[in-house]
């Protein structure tokens, strides 16, 4: 008689991600949860007096170099950036994939712009300073390498999902829709960019809410991964003796 085989068995085919063990299975999800969190920083402008409108303000104002939690903003955008970078490093895997190896290499990049972006802040803060200048070169480059760096994680990784065997359900399903929704309103921030300032800090902030929620989904799709590889393999049929 065969015993059934209790060994953790390995999925096959490149999906989001391929967890190196048990601990980067856990860890990489949760990580990826705590940075959708904290990469949202910008709701404590409701709590403390930063003197922005969140209808017209960008988010990177909260850090601009004259304002007056420039510190705590930027700080915290440093961890979120900390946070994605360990997730996305843990989820890797050993053999990911090609599009999913690149999709977390993205992530990795978005998370090394994301701190450019907290190095060189804005000088001032545009919606409250009519001479301040919306465009300030080095952020603003900063700010589109975060941008490159997330629609390139989002386009592989979803992308990865589709084609793996078996892939992501979460990410094949989700994802383009997250993807979407984060481009459309990205786009609609540009405004101030090209003389027309007004409103863009609605549709910015609901960017981020999606980048929050693509974080969350990656996580998600992480643990359903997880679960399928390391599950035991069902129990052998047992055989009559001839």
């Amino acid at each position: 008689m065969h015993e059934p085989s209790t060994l953790p068995r390995t999925a096959a085919g490149p999906g989001p991600g391929r967890a190196a063990g048990p601990r980067a299975a856990v860890w990489a999800p949760l990580l990826l949860t705590m940075a959708a969190v904290v990469y949202n920083d910008w709701v404590l402008e409701f709590l403390l007096p930063t003197g922005l409108d969140a209808r017209h303000s960008y988010v990177s104002e909260l850090y601009a170099a004259d304002q007056r939690f420039h510190g705590l903003f930027g700080s915290i955008e440093v961890v979120a950036a900390v946070l994605v970078v360990t997730g996305a490093l843990l989820a890797r895997g050993p053999a990911p994939g090609r599009l999913a190896k690149a999709g977390w290499w993205s992530l990795v990049a978005f998370g090394a712009s994301s701190v450019a972006d907290v190095v060189v802040p804005m000088r001032c803060a545009p919606s409250v300073e009519s001479p301040c200048e919306a465009v300030n070169p080095w952020h603003t480059t900063t700010s589109a390498l975060v941008h490159a760096a997330l629609f390139a994680s989002m386009a592989l990784l979803v992308a990865a999902a589709a084609t793996g065997r078996p892939g992501s359900p979460l990410l094949r399903r989700w994802g383009p829709w997250v993807l979407g929704s984060a481009l459309l309103t990205a786009l609609s921030t540009v405004g101030p960019l090209f003389g027309r300032p007004g409103w863009h800090g609605l549709t910015q902030r609901a960017h981020l809410l999606l980048v929050g929620v693509w974080f969350v989904l990656l996580a998600a799709a992480l643990r359903s991964d997880a679960r399928r590889s390391w599950a035991p393999e069902p129990a052998a049929p047992l055989r009559s003796p001839v």
